[in-house]
This record gives structure tokens, C-alpha cells and sequence, in this order.
């Protein structure tokens, strides 16, 4: 990608701090918080030397590990570095998402926060039960993650998404109704809701192979995603991506970059960047990463995308929205297959997966690719 002319929709900032790591997650991240100046420091000298020459972007999205970790002048000096870009608009005009742990935000921080440009909230609730916050190892309670939410709005955030998990070990139908039902109260703009996917490695993968926790059935866990659906879009919220429910208006335009094929920066240790043809990325390494900067050492692997990668991912990324693919993508009676069954529906030359058919779309992209 280097020395490339690129139009671009997004850049990714990762922020790999964790005070301590969730039980489910795999993403990189590290718990050495001593650290993040040096680490910010890396950041602003990558963007510096990055020669990209960018246009249109539309996002700058601080992901993680927590960014919420970051001191408000560090985050600022990044934006700040960022606007300096070749051809960059003002900030002003973009969508800049910050995710946050409840943990890690008050009231003078969330002003403050707006005050340098965040526009856009993503606040790691995950559950409303206490006692299933801490059987995943969040920091926050379900008290915390209500308060946050009412300081983000009271320093004048009016996008704000929020994160929740079902098909956690223990969790009944009745504690998804009840965390559902808070969300709704709190009049955000955004929900994200994800079923607990059980990966190498994490420390609840570990306590379900020594026998310490159960795995929620299919069945309750397809129940919870129904019941999900049903109930935020007859609140209005519009379901235009698997996990992802918007008011009208309210959808992230970061995250949608990446499931339309429109090419992103990635900045930081892990981060990943594509430009319609080569995907690449840094160090899944602090130390490396880090040290690879100082000395000018930094080597970002890549991958060149074959059409038949490029073909693949567009089917796989686009069944998640509710735009759909094209129905030229795929083998006609394959797709009438899934159509018949009430699992895809035909809509102007899209085949869009209905929601009995999320419940085995990875059965039904696998078929079709």
C-alpha cells in the first residue's frame, strides 16, 4: 500500500490496553498499562511517516483493547496528527467513534472527550446482570453501564451504540429480556449485539473444558437472537447487519466500510489496512511494534487478494447486511434452494438472508461459495 494513491472511507486507531482481559475475548491486547505514552508516542510517528496520499475519508474509529484507557490529550494529539493528513477534511465533519468501558469514564472525561471531536460513543455494556458481568471478567456494573450512558448524553453525545452479549453460560431468556429492556430505556442510537462465540485460548474455553460452565443450548440461543430482533425494531431501530440495529440514520458508517468492500487505514500494533487489493498488518506485538517504529524497522505483513478471495468475500460480508449480494454472485439453483426453504428472499436482483435464515448463514454461505 505504501507510496499508493487510495480513496479510503476509514482509519482504524487500535489502542491495545486492557486493566484487565474479558474472559471471552481473543482480540490483541495487553494489560501494560505503563506503556501508553510510549505506545502513543509510536502512533503519531506511524501516521507521520505513513505516505499514503488519502482521500474522502468518512471515519476515524478507536478500537481495542480500551481506548477509554487513553488520557484525553494523548487521544488529541492523535486527532490532531491525523488532521494534518494530505487532503484530510476537517474533523468536524467525520464520524469519530471512541469505544469505552463504563469503567473508565466520568462525567468530566465524557465532556472533555466531546469537547476534542469524539462524536460517537461505543460503550462496552455487554450484559445488565451483575452476576453475569462478572462471570465474563468485566469491570462495570450493570449500575455503572446505566450512569455512563446518562453522563455521555447529559456531555452532549447524541450518537452513542451500545454492546450486548447472549448466549452467555448461566444467562436465562428472562435476564436477556431484562438487559434488552434497560438498553431500550437508556434512548441510545445504536445497538450491537453478539452470541457468545467460545474461542482457543480464553479463559471461558478453558472453564467449559474442565467441566466449570455449561454451554447455552441452539435452540435458547436462536430464541434470544428472535427475540432481540423483534423487539428493537418495533422500537425503530432498523436491523441492517447481522449483529448491528440502527436508528434510521444512526448506522456506523466505520464498520460499514468493511462489510461493502471500501478500502480502510489500519494504525497501530495489529491493526489492519486494505486498498481494494492488498490486505496488510502490523505486529500482533506491543514491544515490536513499538521498537519496530523507533528504529524504522516496523514490517507489515500482507496478503494480494485473488479475484476468487475478492468473490468470496463479497458474498460472505454482504449475506450479513440487509442489503444482500447481487444474485449474479452465485449459482442460480443453489440460491432458489434457500429460497424456497424461506432462508433467502429475492429483491431486485438481491438475495438478502431472511432471520430464519441468520440462524445457519454460515451453512448457507458455505453452499453458495
Amino acid at each position: 500500500m505504501d507510496n499508493a494513491q487510495c480513496t479510503m472511507a476509514g482509519i482504524y486507531v487500535h489502542i491495545p490496553f486492557c486493566k484487565s482481559r474479558c474472559k471471552y475475548c481473543d482480540f490483541y491486547s495487553t494489560t501494560m498499562l505503563e506503556k501508553r505514552k510510549e505506545y502513543v508516542e509510536a502512533l503519531l510517528s506511524e501516521i507521520k511517516n505513513e505516505k499514503l496520499r488519502i482521500h474522502h475519508i468518512a471515519t476515524i474509529y478507536f478500537g481495542g483493547g480500551t481506548p477509554s484507557l487513553l488520557e484525553v490529550e494523548d487521544l488529541l494529539k492523535i486527532l490532531e496528527i491525523l488532521e494534518s493528513l494530505e487532503h484530510l477534511e476537517s474533523l468536524e465533519h467525520l464520524e469519530i467513534t471512541l469505544e469505552a468501558n463504563p469503567g473508565d469514564l466520568s462525567l468530566e472525561k465524557l465532556r472533555a472527550l466531546r469537547a476534542i471531536g469524539i462524536n460517537r460513543l461505543s460503550i462496552g455494556i455487554q450484559s445488565l446482570e451483575d452476576r453475569l458481568l462478572t462471570l465474563i471478567g468485566r469491570r462495570h456494573t450493570a449500575a455503572q453501564a446505566e450512569e455512563v450512558v446518562r453522563w455521555a448524553q447529559e456531555a452532549g453525545f447524541d450518537n452513542i451504540s451500545v454492546d450486548l452479549m447472549y448466549g452467555l453460560p448461566t444467562q436465562t431468556m428472562a435476564d436477556w429480556q431484562h438487559s434488552i429492556a434497560q438498553v431500550l430505556k437508556m434512548g441510545v442510537q445504536h445497538i450491537s449485539c453478539y452470541c457468545l462465540s467460545y474461542e482457543e485460548g480464553t479463559a471461558l474455553t478453558m472453564m467449559l473444558e474442565a467441566g466449570q460452565i455449561d454451554e447455552i443450548d441452539e435452540d435458547t440461543e436462536n430464541a434470544m437472537y428472535d427475540y432481540l430482533c423483534e423487539q428493537l425494531q418495533a422500537n425503530g431501530f432498523i436491523h441492517y447487519e447481522v449483529s448491528n440495529f440502527a436508528l434510521i440514520g444512526r448506522e456506523s458508517k466505520h464498520n460499514s466500510s468493511y462489510w461493502n468492500n471500501t478500502p480502510y487505514l489500519g494504525i497501530g500494533a495489529g491493526a489492519h489496512s486494505y486498498d481494494g487489493a492488498i490486505r496488510s498488518w502490523n505486529p500482533n506485538d506491543l514491544e515490536a511494534y513499538i521498537q519496530g517504529i523507533q528504529q524504522g524497522t516496523l514490517v507489515r505483513e500482507q496478503e494480494v487478494l485473488t479475484d476468487e478471495q475478492k468473490h468470496e468475500e463479497a458474498i460472505m460480508l454482504g449475506l450479513r447486511t440487509a442489503h444482500g449480494i447481487k444474485a449474479s454472485l452465485v449459482d442460480g439453483r443453489k440460491a432458489q434452494r434457500w429460497i424456497e426453504q424461506g432462508l433467502l428472499r429475492a429483491n431486485n436482483g438481491q438475495l438478502i438472508a431472511t432471520q430464519k435464515g441468520i440462524h445457519i448463514l454460515n451453512r448457507i454461505i458455505t453452499d453458495l461459495l
